[in-house]
This record gives structure tokens, C-alpha cells and sequence, in this order.
């Protein structure tokens, strides 16, 4: 049987961050990175962690993911 999980408030949301995000835009650079991040800051995100992500076809790093995290806006 599936179990549900029911929708809890919590005073924390989170939102993962790639290269893919809508707010990059052009080429990936340590200053659209910055930029990027910047713009988060500002609605009250926050970094809490990055993990770089393989890809499948190659032994490199192909991608970051970024963790933010702000408290949830007050409704």
C-alpha cells in the first residue's frame, strides 16, 4: 500500500538550483553564478550546500546543484 504524505507546514522551504535555472542566462560563468545567486539573496534564499553531479557519459563533473533554503514567506 502507498503511503501519502500529508502537506505539513514548516517554517523552512528549499529549492535545488542547476545551470538549468530560468534566471542564468547566456554562457555558465562564476559571475552569472554570482549574479544568480545574488538575486536569491535577495527574496531571503540562502545557500546550505553544493554537490557537483556527474554525468553518465563522462568522468567529469558535468553540473552543481545548489541547495537554498529561506523561511517560508508568511501567508
Amino acid at each position: 500500500m502507498a503511503r501519502r504524505f500529508e502537506e505539513v507546514e514548516s517554517p523552512m522551504e528549499y529549492k535545488v538550483l542547476t545551470k538549468e535555472d530560468r534566471r542564468w542566462t547566456g554562457k555558465f560563468s562564476p559571475e552569472n553564478l554570482e549574479q544568480t545567486l545574488n538575486s536569491y539573496a535577495a527574496e531571503g534564499w540562502r545557500v546550505v550546500s553544493s554537490v557537483p553531479v556527474a554525468s553518465m557519459w563522462s568522468i567529469s563533473t558535468s553540473q552543481i546543484m545548489i541547495l537554498l533554503e529561506r523561511e517560508t514567506p508568511a501567508s
